[in-house]
């Protein structure tokens, strides 16, 4: 039983690495929209003001969406290593072409390519994640791996600071490129295919040796079928059916509503907070800095709350990060000194873009192995409704010119919005779906906390 452990901590922490690196692109891709809108508001030759800048910024977004939608109607059919390897081709590549935009019609269409693959990559990233992390370690290596998306976002935020005073904007686009030389090479020689995904699809004695090269139970990721299941004569139920039986339909809208909430709450701010803080008074750099900040405090926040939530539960942890967020957003609004400002964000960067992380990770363990992938899919592309409607609010408002503040008052209803939500998720003790009690294997400690 001693040798599979080396082999499960070298390989496990390998996919946690790769999908924390696609993450990181994610972010960077997205987050560098937020900090070039200043410059692009101002660029000679493009005619943007504050409400198209929004719908630019919600243009990547609505690709997001389909992207993300796309996934969970095919990942059953095509398996998670080849949509992981096509989605980050085509957003490397879509990155690239939007650096060359003629226009400010081409750059939003290039936007809205872009986000189709980036959707690819969140739900795929996740339940990789969750299903190779060790059982008591999955919430926490969740929120190690979309940690991801806040370095990306602090690396586009530096970049932006250091970039932007010397050179066009379009350096930075062009940046979102280099997954195609670093990262793609990797992916297609190290990445494995997902256990469930093999066993659902008939490939067993393959799926058994995935498994076994990467120190994994078998029987802790695809459920032994008890004998009565045998004669069951029913047809299969596929896995986006399933999630809407009576026994997840509930928790399936509640976790599309948090996501809703929570990517709001996170795109608004990283497209809006530079704008905002400017409008505020402050120069662009320092304006920049906030925006550092917010990613940085997502990515401290964001693993301590995994620590705690994987001891106590992480539905009480995402609906007390919610409710935190709500405090810190609206306390930015008011006229307070610079250093408590820049504190309020790096809490607010927890209450946003770290509770969507572990919401994230909350529902790819609320549900069986074999539905995470699909019910992640769903929920998080339901919710980019929510991140289209992020930009294109902050927008709106800033358009109205009722001052900067209404915007924090709008993102501070929608966190309190997000705890009610996640409060609301039944987490009692539940059946498998052919009828029988859960066998003891299959439940993870991390996962019985948040399934009763």
């Amino acid at each position: 039983m001693t040798p599979p452990q080396p082999t499960r901590q070298r390989s496990g922490l390998l996919i946690l690495a790769l999908c924390f690196v696609t993450i990181v692109f994610d972010g960077y891709d997205l987050v560098v929209y937020g900090s070039t809108v200043p410059t692009l508001i101002a660029y000679e030759g493009w005619d943007l003001d504050t409400g198209s800048a929004g719908l630019i910024g919600s243009l990547a977004l609505v690709g997001m969406l389909l992207g993300t939608l796309s996934v969970g109607l095919v990942t059953d059919r095509f398996g998670r290593r080849r949509i992981m390897i096509g989605s980050i081709a085509w957003f490397s590549l879509c990155m690239l072409a939007t650096a060359f935009a003629p226009n400010e019609v081409v750059f939003g269409f290039l936007r809205f390519l872009t986000g189709i693959g980036l959707g690819g990559v969140v739900p795929t990233c996740i339940a990789l994640t969750v299903e190779f992390a060790p059982k008591h370690r999955r919430q926490i290596s969740n929120a190690v791996m979309f940690s991801g998306y806040s370095v990306g976002g602090v690396s586009a935020a530096l970049l932006a600071i250091a970039l932007l005073p010397e050179t066009d904007f379009r350096v930075l686009y062009a940046l979102g490129a280099l997954p195609l030389i670093t990262l793609l090479p990797i992916v297609v020689r190290y990445l494995p295919e997902s256990v469930s995904y093999l066993a659902a699809t008939g490939r067993e004695d393959e799926a058994r040796a995935v498994a076994a090269r990467h120190g994994l139970v078998y029987d802790d990721i695809v459920a032994p079928v008890p004998a009565a299941a045998a004669v069951d004569t029913a047809p299969p139920v596929s896995s986006m059916r399933e999630l809407f039986t009576p026994r997840w339909r509930r928790s399936t809208v509640l976790f599309a509503a948090a996501n809703f909430c929570g990517l709001l709450l996170v795109y608004g701010l990283n497209t809006w907070l530079p704008q905002i803080m400017r409008s505020a008074g402050f120069a662009l750099g320092s304006s920049l800095a906030f925006l550092l900040v917010l990613n940085l405090g997502a990515i401290v926040g964001a693993i301590s709350a995994s620590f705690i939530a994987d001891r106590i539960g992480v539905q009480k942890v995402v609906t007390a990060s919610f409710l935190l967020a709500c405090v810190a957003i609206f306390l930015i609004s008011l006229n307070l000194p610079a250093g408590l400002l820049f504190l309020l964000v790096a809490v607010a960067g927890l209450g946003s873009v770290g509770t969507q992380i572990l919401v994230g990770g909350f529902c790819a363990t609320h549900y069986p192995q074999k539905l995470g992938a699909t019910a992640l899919a769903w929920s998080l592309g339901i919710g980019r409704i929510g991140a289209i409607c992020g930009p294109l609010l902050g927008g709106l408002i800033a358009g109205w010119a009722m001052g900067y503040q209404v915007n924090f008052y709008a993102f501070a209803v929608v966190a309190v919005a997000g705890a009610l939500v996640v409060g609301s998720i039944r987490t009692q003790n539940r059946q498998d779906p052919i009828g029988s009690p859960k066998s003891p294997a299959t439940i993870s400690p991390t996962a019985s906390t948040q399934t009763g």
